[in-house]
């Protein structure tokens, strides 16, 4: 008699109680659809849809020519952290040493680093929401407690200083956001996060994470940091990284900014995780950092055009709430007026959920549901594509919208 193994081994409670990236499932779900054959445009994936410029390209092949193919150390090449440490001066005026500077598989691993560094099990972190899709889940991963501060279309989704206040507890570790935010274009103002830093000086034991990987796609006068607030820097963490900004999404290449002991616990975690990031990669991003920016400025330009262009398709169809955020490359509409709604083909719109699926599947555009981002009423739409398709796109969901009855 042999032993053999179940065909199917207890996965842990950890992967089972772990939701999907919904952005992930809906771009997995257009690409099956693109696959039979059917005509999807995605608007679901957070990715710039232009090529990397070609001078950080070849910088990364002139770093593999001159044999740069081994390990780095675990928080990345002195030559990157460097060109990290002089971005924050000349364009945050903020000044760090190198050693306070850890670089990352792409900004996602920045924030799973922090998290598993700074939280103990019970922690409670403050999420602004919207926020990103895998804040919750990550928290939630090292053991903490997701505090959701909620907003609204009609306050530009921002939480006050006052509503994050009153879910400060003794066990909140620090409160996570991202500005301009993914997924509603919000950006903070430099009043509004001097009120969020004046708020915070009555509460000493609250660090604040600032995601600032969508810094370069920003349409105000100039990005602004909490970490520049009289008192904050010694408090505050900065994740960035290359994906955004430079269009070097399949790079994997993030950072943080922080105290020293942060990037030291963070640097720690890495060492047992992942080691450093590529070595080739990141010879490229020292050089994107350190060149000329106008590849950069012409992307934010045609996003800019893209950000009026789909407003302005959306604005026409009714009941449909729309904003006009100053960064990022997406629009956070509010559906909720049509749900409860029934299409003329049998198909019930209880929330949105229901409606990216519905959309996906009447108007074949993808779409994530605001359900992933803490919002219940809206959906998330990415306009990093075509002004053809943009036009297609809000032709369809108009269609689609007219005939839920």
């Amino acid at each position: 008699m042999t032993n053999s193994l179940p065909t199917s081994l207890p996965l842990s409670k950890l992967v089972t109680e772990m939701q999907e990236s919904a952005t992930l499932k809906m771009a997995k779900m257009a690409r099956e659809l693109k696959a039979q054959g059917k005509d999807v445009i995605d608007l679901s994936l957070g990715e710039p849809d232009f090529d990397t410029p070609v001078h950080i390209k070849e910088a990364a092949k002139k770093a593999l020519d001159d044999g740069y193919t081994k390990y780095t150390p675990v928080n990345g090449l002195l030559e990157l952290r460097q060109a990290i440490v002089n971005k924050l001066a000349r364009e945050n005026d903020l000044h760090y040493t190198v050693n306070q500077i850890v670089v990352s598989n792409g900004a996602k691993q920045s924030v799973y680093n922090l998290c598993m560094a700074l939280l103990d099990p019970g922690d409670e972190v403050i999420l602004p929401a919207p926020y990103w899709v895998s804040y919750a889940e990550i928290v939630k991963m090292a053991g903490g407690v997701p505090v959701i501060a909620n907003s609204s279309i009609e306050q530009d989704f921002k939480s006050t200083p006052e509503e994050i206040e009153a879910l400060i507890t003794d066990r909140t570790k620090f409160i996570l956001y991202s500005s301009p935010c993914n997924p509603s274009g919000s950006v903070f103002s430099f009043d509004e996060l001097q009120a969020l830093a004046l708020m915070l000086q009555a509460h000493e034991h609250v660090l604040v994470v600032s995601d600032e990987i969508y810094e370069h796609i920003n349409f105000t006068d100039r990005h602004y940091t909490i970490a520049s607030m009289e008192g904050m820097k010694d408090r505050t963490v900065i994740i960035n990284g290359m994906s955004k900004g430079y269009a070097m999404t399949g790079w994997r290449l993030g950072y943080i900014a922080g105290p020293d002991w942060v990037a030291d616990a963070c640097t720690k975690i890495q060492g047992q995780v992942t080691s450093g990031a590529s070595s080739f990669g990141q010879k490229a991003a020292a050089v994107a950092l350190e060149s000329d920016h106008t590849p950069t400025k012409d992307m934010v330009k045609a996003f800019h055009q893209r950000r009026d262009l789909i407003i302005n398709l959306l604005e026409q169809i009714p009941l449909l709430l729309v904003n006009r955020p100053q960064g990022a490359f997406y629009i956070f509409p509010d559906v909720s007026a049509y749900f409860g709604r029934t299409s003329t083909g049998g198909y019930h719109v209880k929330d949105a959920d229901d409606m990216s699926l519905y959309l996906l599947a009447e108007a074949r555009v993808s779409t994530v549901s605001g359900v992933a981002f803490g919002n219940e009423k809206c959906i998330r739409l990415s306009y990093a594509t075509s002004d053809e398709k943009l036009k297609d796109a809000a032709e369809r969901i108009s269609k689609a919208l007219s005939i839920l009855i």
